[in-house]
Order: C-alpha cells, then structure tokens, then sequence
C-alpha cells in the first residue's frame, strides 16, 4: 500500500479542484524526443499540453520542488489509475510511457505524496495514421498479456479463497492459525498489488498501513487485523464482535475485487509499468520494514513483489528479443541476483523477520533493489514500439 493512495485522498481524486494548477504551456516544454513535459513543484503541475494522439505517450517528468513528488495518468472517473510514476525526488527526472486510446484523462502531481494533490484535464485524440505496430508485434504483445491476464485472474482467485480461510480463523480467536496464513495469503496480493491499487476505493480499505491513515480514517483491512495478531504494548485487543466485522469486511472487500480483476484488459504497458511499480513497492515499503508495521513479515511481501515483477518481466521477453538483446539480458541476470540476495534470508518455508536483519543486510538489499530498478525502468519503452 503507497503511501500516495491513502484513503481520504484517492477517494477525494475525482474531486480536485484546479487550485493551484499553472498554465499548462507557461512553464513546460516538450522534450525533442516528443515526451511530453511536466513540471513538478511543491505546488504546480505543469503539462507542456493538455492534448495528444492515441496510442503510445510518453510523460518526461521532473521535479523542481524540495519534496519528492509522484506523476500520474488518471482515467476519466478519477479513479482508475492508466500510469504512474513514484518517488521522483527534488531535482529528478523520470519517464511514464503509457498506451492510451481516445478519451478524457487528468493529469495529477501528489507533492510530498500527502493531500489531494494537483491535476489538470487531458484529452486524448484519435491516433495518427502509421501509429500500428507491425502483425508480427502485435502477436507477440497479444500473448504476453493474455499470459498475464490469466495469471492476475489465478492469484486473485487464490487471493479470495486464502482470505476465506484466514478470516475464519482470526474471527474465531484462532492466533497461531491467523499468523501462520497472514504472510502466505498476502502474498498473492503483492504479487498483483499494482493491480489491486488501480481500484481506488477497495486499496485503502484492504491495505491501508495505519500510519498512513488522515483524520476520521477507519483503520480496516489487512494491517488492522496484522496490528491485532501482533499487539504492540498497551493495546487493547478486539473483541469477537470487532474482528468478525474486520473478517467479514476483509472477504466482502476482496470478492468484490476479484470480480473486477477477472474483467480487467492489460496492454503491454501496463505490464511493464506494473514490473516497475512492484520494484518501487520493495524499495519504499518492503526493504525499509514500514510495510508490516506489527509482524515484520516484511520479507515475505519482498518475495512476492520480485516474483509479480518477474512474471510480467518474462511475458514481455519475447519483445525484446533481436531489438533489446542487451537490455533483456541484463534484466534476467539483476533479477537472478537480486532472488540470490533474498534467498540468504529464507528460514524453511518462509523468511527471516525483519526485524532482524542489520542495516547493513538492509543496505545491501536495497542496493539489489536499485540495481534491477534501473533497467526495468526502461522495459515499458522497449515493448511498446
């Protein structure tokens, strides 16, 4: 769970205002590689244009704020995430590539990733003439997201009948049978947790860290029930009443989001993009233990969010066979060697606990995550052409 998608804000998304929104064409400038540009402040969101042909879009977004700043293509609804791009620090810049058919969009900034952040309207026209990708491509993205859409609808599936069997028994009291199946069931939702943060209104309400609830916030979900297995000192336990609500709320919730993620169409960006999100989720949440605040099962979350990366990742290989030779060989050894560090942690069938680990483990870790995080960043541009 990001912190960005807090509950009050993603809800509050399709409602921003324009205050504070620049003059689209004053302060931003297209790129010569035809990205266009955006500006990031503390308090501006500057879009070189608010209008662009369908098909394949690229976003070259720096940040000229003090705080570190997150870009993001929103659907129509203000809901529906297209593409982001995260943790884009002062002084930074980085690329969103997106494939995006006729329709109205918004363009968003969330400086210091807190609040309601700042967007502006986008069209999308009608793509230009010569803008196909040739049969044989086409083909070949064809089979990587079918490959992958069959994969989202098993994990989202295994997902629905876990949490069936883990609510059961943190309704009935049941600690060690809860705390065994908290980090197993859960990794079926990091590894497609970019997917399930693409539904605005059910991310917040299963995954939502308590330190990154706002005011008047209702604390549900995984980690209010992960708070009440592993009580930290002075805390009041739930009553059965209390987590039969949780456990029911946590069944009902992922249903519904099983339902949706059985209906969901992927395209080939979606895929890479979302390989880079997993990583980005390691590195902002998993790696610095903020994830599993409470049971330090962090690591189990790590796993999971390398496998989806590397799902996605080996569905888009053939696309980058004979044009990308040296960036495909190089994502499959980080990858290898980034497994290899985390395996070193692996205590029977599941992981050391975080909390365990010394910094320098920690920095080394994160040094494996910056290593693979690179080159998968430029995964989205290679599949896409």
């Amino acid at each position: 769970m990001k912190k960005l998608l807090a509950p009050a804000a993603l809800l509050a998304i399709g409602a921003l205002s324009l205050t504070g929104c620049t003059d689209n064409n004053a302060s931003a400038e297209a790129s010569g590689d035809g990205a266009i540009a955006v500006n990031a402040t503390d308090d501006s969101c500057a879009v070189s244009t608010d209008t662009s042909p369908g098909g394949t879009l690229k976003f070259n977004v720096k940040n000229e704020g003090s705080k570190v700043n997150e870009f993001y293509l929103l659907a129509e609804d203000g809901l529906r995430i297209v593409g982001e791009v995260e943790n884009i620090g002062p002084g930074v810049t980085r690329d969103l590539v997106v494939i995006a058919p006729e329709g109205k969009y918004f363009a968003a900034c969330k400086p210091g990733m807190v609040g309601d952040g700042i967007r502006s309207a986008f069209t999308v026209t009608a793509a230009a003439d010569g803008a196909a990708v040739s049969e044989d491509r086409a083909a070949l993205q064809k089979t990587a997201v079918d490959q992958y859409a069959a994969y989202v609808k098993d994990q989202s599936e295994q997902l629905v009948r876990g949490t069936k069997d883990f609510a059961q028994a943190f309704a009935a009291g049941d600690t060690e049978k809860a705390k065994e199946l908290y980090p197993q069931v859960r990794m079926h939702w990091e590894r497609i947790e970019p997917v399930a943060e693409s539904f605005g209104d059910l991310d917040p309400i299963l995954d939502a860290r308590e330190a990154d609830l706002e005011k008047g916030d209702k604390f549900t979900g995984w980690h209010r029930a992960e708070k009440d297995l592993w009580s930290p000192k002075d805390y009041e336990k739930m009553s059965d009443e209390q987590r039969q609500q949780i456990a029911d709320g946590m069944v009902e919730n992922t249903e519904e989001l099983n339902e949706r993620a059985q209906k969901l169409e992927f395209t080939p960006d979606k895929l890479a993009n979302g390989a880079k999100e997993l990583l980005d989720e390691v590195a902002t949440g998993k790696v610095t233990g903020e994830e599993e605040t409470f049971s330090h099962t962090d690591l189990w979350d790590f796993q999971a969010n390398l496998e989806g990366a590397k799902i996605a990742y080996e569905d888009l290989a053939p696309l980058l066979e004979g044009t990308e030779d040296e960036l495909n060989t190089q994502l499959k050894e980080n990858f290898a060697s980034l497994q290899k560090q985390l395996d070193a942690y692996r205590e029977g069938d599941g992981f050391t606990s975080y909390d365990e680990l010394t910094q320098e483990q920690v920095q080394e870790l994160a040094a494996g995550v910056d290593a693979l995080s690179e080159p998968l960043s430029r995964l989205t541009a290679a599949v896409v052409k």
